[in-house]
C-alpha cells in the first residue's frame, strides 16, 4: 500500500492548450492517505476518469507529478504500479473456472499453492460465490462476472491501491447495496487505498471516508459526507449532494442578514464581510420549515409524497424552494418559509464564504 500524491497535476488532450478551458482536469495537488478509502464523485465529463486514468498510469498528465509514497510514477506504465484495476464492465477469462478467474493474478506471481486456495476462498466468500468456484465464467450473468472482477481486484494483499472506475453500472439494483456492503467490510479487513468512481452520489456518501467531488475538470471539494452535506464548498456540491439538492436564493449580505430581492432580509445566525459578484444564500431543503406569519413569503404548487417523507415544491420571490417537510407538519394555511439560521450557507461566485463570527 501507498500513499498517493498529485503535484500541480493537469491534463489536456489538446496537444496545444491555450487556455483554462482547454483542459479537461484543471491543476490539483492533492494526497490520498495510505489505506484510506476515498470515492470520485461528478457528473459525466467532470474529469474522473480521467484522473483515474492518471493514477492508473493509462494516461500520461500534460503536467505535474504523480507520487506512490516517495516513489515519482509519472512516467512508470501501469504494470509497475502495483495496482488492481476494476472497469464498468466486468472482464472475465469465460472459458476459466470462477477460482480460476480468482486466482488468476495470484498464480500469475508465482505465489504458493495453498496460499492461493486460503486467499480464493476468502474473497468467495466475501463476494458471495463460494458456491460457484467451480461453474465457468461463460454464461453467468453480467452480475456474477462482476462480482468475480471486484474478486479478482482485490485478491492481491500487495497491491498500492485498488482503482474502481464506475464498478457497479452493471449490477442488478437490488445487488449494489450488498456489494457496496462487501467493498466496505473489505476495505476494513486489508485496508486497501481505494478509490472509487462514481456518478451516483449514494454510491459515493455509503462507500468512502472521503469523497472528492469533482466539476468542470475541477476538484471542489474534498469532504466525508456529513461536511459535504451541511456546508458545501461550491455550488455545485450543494446542488449534486442531496434529493432534492440545496436551494439557492440571490442575495445581497449585510453583516448579519442577507436581505434579498424586493427587501425581504434573512437572519444568518453569524457576521460577514461584504461579498462582491453574484452573492446567493444556500439552504438544504431539509432547514426550511413552514409557517403562517413569519420568514419569507411562499408560493406552494404541489406537495409530493417522496415515501419516506412530504416534498414540498414551491418558489420565494419567484425562485425555486423545495421543503423536506417534518413528520405531521401542516401545510394548510401556510404561506411563509423560515429558515434555520446556523443552517444558511453564503456564497460569492459560486465559492463559499465562511463567516467571519458565529452569533452567540
Amino acid at each position: 500500500m501507498a500513499q498517493i500524491t498529485l503535484k500541480n497535476l493537469a491534463h489536456s488532450y489538446n496537444p496545444h492548450p491555450a487556455s483554462e478551458q482547454d483542459y479537461a482536469l484543471k491543476e490539483i495537488d492533492h494526497v490520498w492517505q495510505d489505506g484510506g478509502a476515498y470515492a470520485l464523485l461528478g457528473a459525466s465529463g467532470s474529469g474522473k476518469t480521467t484522473l483515474l486514468n492518471i493514477i492508473s498510469g493509462l494516461l500520461r498528465p500534460s503536467h505535474g507529478r504523480v507520487l506512490f509514497g516517495d516513489r515519482d510514477v509519472t512516467d512508470a506504465p501501469t504494470a509497475e504500479r502495483n495496482i488492481a484495476q476494476v472497469f464498468q464492465f466486468p472482464v472475465v477469462y469465460d472459458t476459466m473456472t470462477v477460482r480460476d478467474n480468482l486466482a488468476f493474478p495470484l498464480r500469475n506471481r508465482g505465489m504458493d499453492a495453498g496460499y492461493i486456495k486460503a486467499r480464493v476462498d476468502q474473497i468467495a466468500a466475501m463476494i458471495g460465490m463460494e458456491g460457484m468456484l467451480s461453474r465457468k465464467a461463460q454464461g453467468l450473468t453480467a452480475d456474477a462476472k462482476q462480482k468475480i472482477s471486484l474478486g479478482r481486484g482485490m485478491v492481491r494483499e500487495d497491491v498500492n491501491a485498488i482503482l474502481f472506475d464506475e464498478p457497479l453500472t452493471v449490477i442488478d439494483p437490488h445487488m449494489k447495496w450488498e456489494l457496496r456492503t462487501q467493498l466496505k467490510q473489505l476495505h476494513r479487513e486489508f485496508g486497501h487505498t481505494m478509490i472509487y468512481v462514481t456518478h451516483d452520489q449514494t454510491e459515493a456518501l455509503t462507500f468512502a471516508q472521503k469523497v472528492v467531488v469533482m466539476h468542470d475538470g475541477r476538484v471542489v471539494q474534498m469532504g466525508t459526507p456529513e461536511e459535504l452535506f451541511e456546508t458545501p464548498a461550491h455550488t455545485f456540491v450543494g446542488y449534486f449532494i442531496g434529493s432534492p439538492g440545496m436551494n439557492f436564493l440571490d442575495a445581497e449580505v449585510q453583516g448579519n442578514r442577507a436581505v434579498l430581492p424586493g427587501g425581504e432580509s434573512v437572519d444568518l445566525g453569524a457576521h460577514y464581510a461584504p461579498a462582491s459578484g453574484r452573492v446567493q444564500i444556500g439552504i438544504r431543503p431539509e432547514y426550511a420549515r413552514l409557517s403562517a406569519d413569519q420568514g419569507l413569503p411562499l408560493t406552494i404548487s404541489r406537495v409530493e409524497d417522496a415515501g419516506r417523507h412530504r416534498l414540498l415544491r414551491g418558489a420565494v420571490l419567484g425562485k425555486p424552494l423545495n421543503i423536506v417537510l417534518a413528520e405531521g407538519e401542516a401545510v394548510e394555511g401556510r404561506s411563509r418559509v423560515l429558515f434555520r439560521p446556523e443552517k444558511i450557507n453564503v456564497y460569492a461566485d459560486d465559492w463559499r464564504v465562511a463567516p467571519e463570527e458565529r452569533a452567540a
